[in-house]
């Protein structure tokens, strides 16, 4: 006999786990209000919108939000091109080494992102290469690729190779075959990989850190505003804008993902 305590336990202890993930996060919308200045006191002395104007006006922190923009767009753009070619390349070419070449295409994004700091630093500085913002977009489009990769690579192994098979049977080119075929079923895939390459390459600190330079991404910014706190309430009306513009895509992404799931081939 099942027991009818279990579901409300389990109940219990997913909405403990989601408390436990964001009532963090709540406390950055509640402190982005606050009148104190100089420390998190809780419960806040009193509120004000003052904040969102100051941060308005602060020519730097629109600096490092265009920067970031451009980051992120450019790395997610390389990111879908070549994601997207490797995971062609490895569903449906057959060659010696593929499942240790798909391996080598996951690594990066498994490896902590310090390691792939220091890894991108040394070859700058090997190359002579002087930091700028393409340093931060080939730091970004390294683990940004894998999202992407991964997204399309799931896909391809759910379209069905007959109907590639039957394009080019009935005359049309690879260019065609591609356009009409290949495209159509991974669209999706390739749509929520590039808002999750987005949203992680917008928020990323660690990889930016060792190749920006003097360079101040958004979210470099609100480190070095918590190193020297000085209007700690503008750092948390910056996060509720980085919390918006990540949250965005991932949930676009989500969706996505949930809705190719029904549409996508079965290959055989």
């Amino acid at each position: 006999m099942r027991s009818e305590g279990s579901p409300l336990l389990l109940k219990i202890a997913a909405l403990a786990c989601v408390a436990f993930l964001h009532v963090p996060l709540l406390l950055i919308f509640l402190y982005a209000f606050t009148t104190e200045e100089k420390s998190f006191q809780f419960p806040p002395p009193g509120y004000t919108t003052k904040w969102f104007g100051v941060v308005w006006e602060r020519q730097d922190i629109w600096d490092a939000i265009g920067l970031s923009v451009k980051v992120a767009s450019i790395a997610t753009f390389l990111a879908l091109i070549l994601g997207t070619c490797a995971a062609a390349a490895i569903s449906r070419a057959k060659f010696f080494g593929r499942d240790h070449i798909s391996l080598l295409f996951i690594l990066p994004i498994a490896l902590p992102g310090i390691v792939t700091g220091i890894a991108l630093r040394s070859a700058f500085g090997i190359m002579d290469i002087p930091f700028s913002t393409w340093t931060i977009v080939l730091g970004h489009t390294t683990f940004c690729m894998v999202v992407v990769y991964n997204n399309v690579l799931a896909r391809f192994r759910r379209t069905s190779g007959s109907m590639i098979e039957a394009s080019m049977d009935l005359g049309a080119d690879g260019f065609q075959t591609f356009r009409y075929v290949v495209l159509p079923q991974i669209a999706s895939a390739l749509l929520a990989g590039g808002m999750l390459a987005f949203a992680l390459s917008f928020d990323e600190v660690i990889v930016t850190t060792f190749t920006a330079g003097q360079q101040s991404t958004l979210p470099i910014w609100m480190l070095n505003e918590l190193i020297r706190p000085r209007q700690r309430p503008i750092t948390n009306v910056v996060a509720i804008f980085v919390i918006a513009v990540t949250f965005i895509p991932i949930l676009a992404a989500y969706y996505l993902t949930r809705e190719g799931e029904h549409t996508g081939g079965v290959g055989k």
